[in-house]
């Protein structure tokens, strides 16, 4: 598996998330730095969702600071930042007469605008990107003819076309059989080593990231973010810990937890 390299892309400092009148998780210390593919892991109700919305810049943190690539989020447009972040959320597509390329279109809107045309360097990318993700027969069906897997496919190519060299992905995996998740996962890590992007994707697919992601975030109930590779994870004894369940043993042959 590469090294990551070490340029930090998106930053936390002293950062404070949740909102007003409930606060999730405080004095997070995080960076995204290029070339690493890293997984969100943690309970339901811990608080993944609202780290990836304020690390998108969605949501406001209760404290603390996020920085993009040194520079200040609250100092950087929305449509600057667009250039440099680009988000892939669970949520509904639109189903629509919209065909897959139109919607991977959509992610050059930054650098074209909502009225303007798409030039020849524009189109290049939009190829480019569905080529990435392998969704070359897709581009011309209609989202609405697509399955979970390729609908997944084609947004990672519409965030792909923006550029941006740090990605957010909320779930990807989730309603996917397990081939597709398999095949996202291997994906998601190629990009994030050979484009040297900065990938963060939250999902509860634990034994899926553990053998894939370069580093696992650990956000536990009580609001501890544990962060490192998998094996130093477990040889620290925090996955039992962040799930409030103490009956849970690690299985290091088949590489993944069952219940003691």
């Amino acid at each position: 598996m590469s090294k990551p390299q070490e340029t930090a892309l998106l930053s936390g400092t002293s950062l404070s998330i949740g909102y007003e009148g409930h606060e999730v998780a405080s004095k997070l210390e995080i960076q995204l730095k290029a070339g690493a593919f890293i997984c969100l892991l943690g309970p339901n109700g811990a608080g993944k969702s609202t780290l990836m919305r304020t690390m998108a810049g969605m949501q406001p943190p209760l404290a603390g600071r996020i920085t993009l690539q040194g520079q200040s989020y609250q100092n950087i447009a929305p449509r600057e930042r667009a250039k440099q972040v680009s988000v892939v959320l669970t949520e509904t597509m639109p189903t629509s007469m919209m065909d897959a390329r139109s919607l991977v279109a959509l992610g050059r809107h930054p650098y074209s605008g909502w009225l303007g045309g798409l030039s020849k360097e524009d189109n290049a990318r939009i190829d480019s990107a569905i080529q990435a993700v392998g969704a070359e027969d897709l581009a011309d069906r209609q989202i609405s003819e697509l399955s979970d897997g390729e609908r997944q496919k084609v947004s990672i190519a519409r965030a792909l076309a923006q550029e941006a060299k740090v990605m957010l992905l909320d779930e990807p995996t989730a309603y996917l059989d397990l081939p597709r998740r398999v095949e996202l996962m291997i994906i998601l890590r190629e990009l994030a080593h050979k484009e040297a992007m900065a990938l963060l994707l939250s999902t509860h697919d634990l034994e899926l990231a553990l053998n894939y992601a370069d580093q696992i975030w650990l956000l536990g109930e009580d609001g501890a973010l544990h962060q490192g590779q998998a094996t130093e994870l477990i040889e620290a004894g925090c996955f039992p810990k962040a799930f409030g369940d103490s009956k849970v043993d690690w299985d290091q042959l088949l590489r993944n937890y069952s219940r003691a």
